[in-house]
């Protein structure tokens, strides 16, 4: 049996627990696990907390917040742990290289440069980071692809969020629309055409004005500030409470909502959208 670590405050902890898990007489789950088998849990886990920090403050808020938080500290230790076993890095060099970036660029921080306000800050962030690829193919003696500076180079992101950055690109390279009004004249023109799609019957052509649709709603998020990703995971929530209010009434009620005809579901729902209602 394994000796626990005495101080479980320190990470050096952590990361000597997450070392016996895969360790010869560790855990057989944790031993077995691969980058690529970990990649849902780095997912999930970052939805989770991003879940917890979105929601309305309460008395246990704090304390979900940090459990989350542990939760995407344990996928980095792992993660860690897995590349120092084939003597890729470590942890000291995971924590090394994102302190050397943070003051790398912060040099209104940390090397006296003055700037105006947050803009200039995330312009100079944004030319540090070319510097630093430019850099770092030099260094490896490869060379980028010659690509035209009008590229859109958009990092891999969920859909909608992938949307709402190529429109920030486009945006910068001026080609957008001047106001949300422009935006929203979009969306309606491509549900004009998913509408004509639908009547087509054909599925590739759904399937592609659809997409178009998403797409237009994200850029009318943007040119209205706010984040598509964020809305439509309040969206979610939102729905879902009201839904569960629904069951939860219809049982109260001693009725089985599963029999229950279409009409009488609407009844229940609105029924739960005005109990919701009043409690906001």
């Amino acid at each position: 049996m394994a000796a626990i670590p005495t101080n479980l405050r320190q990470i050096e902890s952590l990361v000597e627990i997450v070392a016996r898990l895969r360790g010869p007489d560790g855990c057989p789950w944790d031993k077995e696990q691969t980058h690529e088998s970990l990649t849902q849990y780095a997912i999930e886990e970052t939805h989770e907390l991003v879940e917890v920090l979105e929601a309305p403050n309460n008395p246990a808020k704090d304390f979900k917040i940090k459990e989350e938080l542990g939760d995407v500290l344990f996928q980095v230790i792992l993660h860690t742990q897995l590349a120092s076993e084939r003597g890729a890095f470590t942890l000291a060099d995971v924590i090394e290289g994102i302190s050397e970036k943070l003051v790398r660029r912060h040099p209104h921080v940390f090397a006296g440069v003055s700037v105006a306000d947050s803009e200039e800050v995330k312009r100079n962030w944004e030319d540090i980071k070319k510097a630093e690829k430019a850099a770092a193919l030099a260094a490896s003696g490869g060379s980028e692809p010659s690509a035209s500076p009008y590229a859109l180079n958009v990092p891999p992101l969920p859909a909608l969020q992938r949307a709402y950055k190529i429109g920030k690109r486009t945006e910068k390279l001026q080609f957008d629309w001047e106001d949300a009004e422009g935006a929203m004249n979009k969306v309606e023109e491509e549900f004009t055409e998913l509408r004509e799609a639908i009547e087509e019957g054909t599925d590739e052509h759904v399937q592609a004005e659809l997409g178009d649709v998403l797409f237009s709603l994200a850029q009318l998020s943007r040119h209205l500030d706010l984040d598509p990703e964020q809305i439509l995971r309040r969206g979610n929530v939102k729905f879902e409470t009201r839904f569960n209010k629904m069951i939860e009434q219809a049982a109260a009620d001693g009725v089985d909502w599963g029999s229950l005809s279409m009409d009488d579901k609407d009844r229940y729902w609105i029924k739960a959208k005005e109990v919701l209602k009043k409690k906001a």
